[in-house]
């Protein structure tokens, strides 16, 4: 047994457990002896019970191609393991074909116990969606793990995520304790449960905190904290948490949008479980979610880059498999989202602490969730008054920090904006008393141009920094907004009048040309579909940014009927379906940069009819807006 535990001391990432929890795992080895040259598993057909940490010999690992060529060939030695990723991440099905070399012995963990290691243990798991990360880096390797046949076994996984809810997942119990518990105490009740994540409660029995083994590390043995000392004191916050019923691709999204890594579980204002973000990403197998959590762990911009570079290809797979557009748009902005916040931790780190309280928040289609393949960078910078002395050298760290983050971002592939919408302009990085004038002066210019800005920044999305500031900025518009506003939103009504549907006087669709096609602009299209509902949202002081969660506000609030509604969103997504489809294709299939160009040749019968009806109903919804804010039923 002594032997066992030096051993596994010595094998990544068993050397990141502790000496007890070795012990425990020593005696579920089971040691397994195999024949020269037998082939132990098959890639993408061989389940694996278990992974394999090799004792002696060697296991020859590779990939076969279409003509049986062995591909990416790689030895695994002495006190290396096989199988991790394939377990985690493969729907327990092996990656590679393995074949063992003379005097082969190895040690086999079975799979139940390894994944208990994976879900207590949060670097024991992070070691293999790293090594994932990085290997998909190789265009090779990344290419027969991507292989079509295999693409569509796994995206029926996808089906499931996406209807899926989570009172169908396995969930944990709630283990808790008060907040007068010695940290002693807590630990020791987490070794006893052998749990990772321990909850804290008041006197009224209500959950205000939580501890984990991170909390444990960093907040305790790192700092040297008295261990005798109360739970309180050092416990984790906020505490966040999902209804039973919604889906499982709602539970990943707002882990990864709060970065928590424990999610409660309610039923009928009840807390009825806990699940990590870790148990809820190794059931995904090959879904978005675990790519999303690899671009988390990149280490430079050039893995950035790549990782962005990937995206086409989960749009078209989602879109193949029927998954809504409006939770495509999600999934690309997670990903901008991630990429973002790794280069502004990045500069941070680089520059030093801000010498001021700031908020970086993003704009646009971003701002508003619904990302698309031909994006660019619409980003500003809000922080914190300060004496007069201080100004100057707030304002000159934060247009430098502007101008790096943005550079990077268009070296990674968010291109700078045109319009100029970007925190490197110094209009638009600018102390919080600044901003609350330039909404007060759009609002009482209300000129067209004005009108413009005002409807481009009420679309602003927290990415990072304080919270509060962007709180306050809507706290400071929500009184604005009490005031009369005519001019606003008769100029804001207008805008959303500007562009009208390209219909033609016997009701086909209006075409330019382009080269040799036959085109109308997709993105033009759906323009004023955003800016009638944007309208409505800013007269009803709703500061939801997603068109989508606009307008299930403003039915909620009888602002629309159940009837308009539906034809909106059911409009507004069909359109997004299709050009997320064509920007996906032309990056994929034609090596082009993507545009929002529809080739009217390009679509079906059933289709051309769709986008027909689509624009008669946003021609009779401007005809509403027309009357309800300009009082010009004629235009």
């Amino acid at each position: 047994m002594t032997d066992r535990v030096s051993f596994l001391k010595k094998v990544a990432p068993f050397n990141l457990l502790p000496d007890d929890v070795l012990e425990g795992v020593a005696d579920l080895l089971q040691e397994v002896t195999h024949q020269k040259e037998s082939v132990i598993y098959h890639q993408q057909v061989t389940k694996l019970k278990g992974v394999d940490i090799l004792v002696t010999g060697a296991y020859e690992t590779f990939f076969y191609d279409s003509e049986q060529n062995k591909r990416i060939l790689e030895n695994l030695h002495p006190g290396q393991l096989y199988g991790g990723v394939s377990v985690l991440l493969n729907r327990k099905r092996s990656l590679r074909t393995v074949i063992a070399k003379k005097g082969t012995k190895v040690y086999f963990l079975p799979r139940r116990d390894f994944r208990g290691l994976c879900q207590a243990y949060e670097e024991f798991f992070h070691y293999f969606t790293q090594e994932f990360g990085r290997r998909m880096m190789d265009d090779d390797f990344a290419h027969f793990v991507k292989h079509p046949t295999f693409f569509e076994e796994n995206y029926i996984a996808t089906d499931q995520l996406y209807s899926r809810k989570m009172e169908s997942v396995e969930y944990r119990n709630i283990i808790s304790c008060v907040t007068n518990t010695p940290i002693y105490e807590a630990a020791r009740l987490m070794g006893e449960h052998r749990i990772s994540c321990l909850f804290v409660t008041n006197a009224q029995q209500k959950i205000i905190g939580y501890v984990t083994d991170i909390t444990l590390r960093n907040n305790v043995v790192a700092q040297q904290i008295d261990a005798r000392l109360p739970v309180a004191s050092i416990m984790d916050n906020p505490i966040v948490s999902i209804p039973c019923k919604a889906f499982v691709y709602e539970a990943i999204l707002l882990m990864f949008s709060t970065k928590t890594q424990y999610l409660l579980i309610e039923e009928n204002g009840e807390y009825r479980g806990v699940i990590s973000r870790n148990k809820l990403l190794s059931e995904q197998s090959q879904s978005p979610f675990v790519f999303i959590q690899s671009v988390k762990l990149a280490l430079s911009d050039d893995e950035l880059r790549s990782k962005w570079k990937k995206v086409p290809e989960i749009v078209t797979q989602l879109l193949g498999r029927g998954v809504k557009a409006e939770i495509v748009n999600q999934v690309i902005t997670n990903v901008a989202d991630s990429i973002a916040l790794k280069v502004i931790e990045d500069v941070i780190a680089e520059m030093g602490t801000p010498p001021a309280k700031f908020v970086f928040m993003v704009l646009g289609s971003e701002g508003r969730k619904e990302q698309t393949l031909k994006t660019d960078q619409d980003n500003a910078i809000i922080y914190e008054d300060k004496a007069n002395e201080q100004r100057e050298l707030v304002r000159e760290y934060f247009l430098k920090f502007a101008d790096t983050v943005s550079e990077r971002l268009n070296n990674i592939g968010f291109s700078y904006c045109t319009g100029g919408y970007m925190a490197k302009n110094p209009k638009w990085t600018h102390s919080l008393s600044h901003w609350k004038r330039n909404y007060i002066s759009w609002m009482e210019e209300s000129l067209p141009e004005t009108v413009i800005k005002f409807s481009t920044f009420f679309d602003c999305r927290y990415l990072y920094g304080d919270v509060t500031i962007i709180n306050e900025l809507q706290e400071f518009l929500n009184e604005e907004l009490q005031k009369p506003h005519e001019k606003l939103f008769f100029h804001m009504a207008n805008n959303a009048l500007q562009y009208e549907p390209p219909l033609t006087f016997f009701k086909n669709i209006k075409t330019f040309t382009v080269g040799s096609q036959e085109v109308f602009d997709i993105k033009k299209a759906m323009t004023p579909i955003v800016d009638l509902v944007r309208v409505y949202a800013l007269k009803n002081r709703i500061f939801l940014t997603n068109t989508g969660e606009r307008l299930d506000a403003l039915k909620a609030q009888g602002i629309f009927t159940e009837t308009e509604y539906l034809e909106l969103i059911q409009s507004y997504y069909y359109l997004m379906s299709l050009r997320l489809k064509k920007q996906a294709s032309l990056i994929i299939n034609d090596n082009r940069e993507p545009e929002n160009f529809m080739n009217i040749t390009s679509l079906t019968k059933i289709e051309q009819v769709t986008i027909i009806e689509i624009f008669k109903t946003i021609r009779n919804f401007q005809g509403k807006i027309r009357i309800n804010f300009t009082n010009n039923i004629f235009g």
